[in-house]
């Protein structure tokens, strides 16, 4: 299998980098509006369940239709799908502009639940779409660097966000989420995505739907390797949905001599610097894909216990804490493109998006349950930072092993529904 280059896919591929470019660009828009939105939260109402609710909503509403989504995208041009989630994001993104109190947080967090559903039409469109446009034997690169990039714009939104909206407040973080929307929306228009659609999706839609989604859970349940690795992003989400999600929050509210809004940047920093790292180790150091799926559960095992050593060396010191975060994350990084690309690989054309819909669905279900939880006890149950770091980490270990003991049988994994 020839491999290739992170430039060189880049240069020689004008689909690929049109679509790579309009992805990094909507996701670091999308980090400014995440930051400013803690920001407000804390605020206005300084609660942290308000914190762990907001995650809840913006998964339920990620999840809720992605089995429709995943129909869509294996029934109309995906390329269609991404440009039309976009241009509405643009006119979304402007309207928290209008928050001011206590009062408007609960509609905040609405449309910002709204905006996740869109996004996330967005993201199973995409991830269904590489291999349209990208040959199998670059997958493995072109995965790696989507991975990377999507951290870069993490670190940069991240860290620039907390920038902008310490020194000019939430609303100009607002206007460039939706500039940012508007600069994806035009670098998609060239791109050309040829993708095969089966007979049966010809069909009127309405009449068809129920049975085309069923046949997407099948192609799953009736193949044991991909029936597991659906669930490999949801083992890591479980817990790392309330470390991530809520925990590495309050760390940055509470990191003393930065303010809130920078000490967001931070940790979220650290969280796509690490992000970012796993998948070009992962590209480069795990080269047998046949070992694979057995790596995806120690990965989150490993993750686990980088979160339990941040528990025991929170007063320590900043930097120890952040290295510990970022190499977290490298695992969880590289269990995310592993899984990722072995569903790419393994699932044909026609179906690919109703099987990306369900790994989508699934991890947002563990990660709403997750952040859901670690909010309820932290504002309820007085749940300190360094006591819910050591037992969501803890969590995560356990998650990560059950995963690694489930290996079901190959009997039905070279079958096709």
């Amino acid at each position: 299998m020839g491999d290739i280059g992170y430039l060189q896919l880049l240069r020689s591929n004008s689909n690929y980098r049109s679509l790579w470019l309009a992805s990094v660009i909507s996701m670091l828009g999308e980090w400014f509006n995440t930051i400013a939105l803690f920001f407000l939260i804390l605020e206005y109402t300084g609660s942290e369940f308000l914190l762990g609710f907001l995650f809840t909503v913006r998964m339920i509403s990620f999840a809720i239709f992605q089995p429709f989504i995943g129909l869509l995208a294996d029934r109309y041009n995906r390329k269609v799908m991404m440009v039309v989630t976009n241009v509405v994001q643009i006119f979304l993104a402007l309207g928290f502009i209008l928050v001011d109190s206590a009062s408007d947080i609960l509609w905040m967090i609405a449309l910002s639940g709204l905006m996740m559903l869109l996004h996330g039409a967005y993201m199973t469109a995409e991830r269904a779409a590489i291999p349209n446009v990208v040959s199998p034997e670059h997958l493995t690169t072109a995965n790696a660097l989507d991975a990377a990039s999507w951290s870069t714009a993490l670190c940069i939104g991240a860290l620039l966000g907390g920038i902008v909206v310490s020194n000019w407040g939430t609303d100009a973080a607002f206007i460039i989420d939706s500039i940012t929307f508007a600069i994806g929306t035009i670098l998609l228009i060239p791109v050309k995505i040829q993708q095969n659609v089966e007979e049966e999706m010809k069909t009127p839609l309405f009449k068809t739907a129920f049975s085309n989604i069923k046949r997407g859970w099948l192609r799953v349940y009736t193949e044991s390797r991909l029936l597991r690795i659906v669930f490999a992003k949801s083992s890591w989400n479980i817990a790392g949905g309330a470390l991530a999600g809520v925990f590495l929050v309050l760390l940055g509210a509470e990191t003393d001599g930065y303010g809130a809004a920078m000490g967001f940047g931070i940790f979220f920093f650290a969280r796509g610097v690490g992000t970012g790292l796993g998948p070009i180790i992962a590209r480069n150091v795990l080269k047998d894909e046949s070992k694979w799926p057995g790596l995806i559960g120690k990965l989150v095992v490993v993750s686990g216990t980088f979160y339990i050593l941040v528990s025991l060396t929170l007063e320590i010191n900043l930097l120890l804490t952040v290295i510990l975060i970022l190499l977290a994350h490298a695992a969880s990084g590289a269990n995310w493109v592993l899984s990722t690309i072995l569903t790419q690989r393994w699932v044909e054309d026609e179906m690919r998006g109703r099987v990306f819909s369900i790994d989508m669905l699934f991890m947002s279900i563990a990660f709403s349950i997750s952040t859901s939880v670690a909010g309820y006890l932290v504002e309820n149950y007085n749940l300190g930072i360094a006591d819910g770091i050591l037992f969501f980490g803890s969590m995560m270990v356990l998650s990560g092993i059950l995963f690694t003991l489930w290996n079901p049988s190959t009997s039905k994994s070279a079958t096709q529904p």
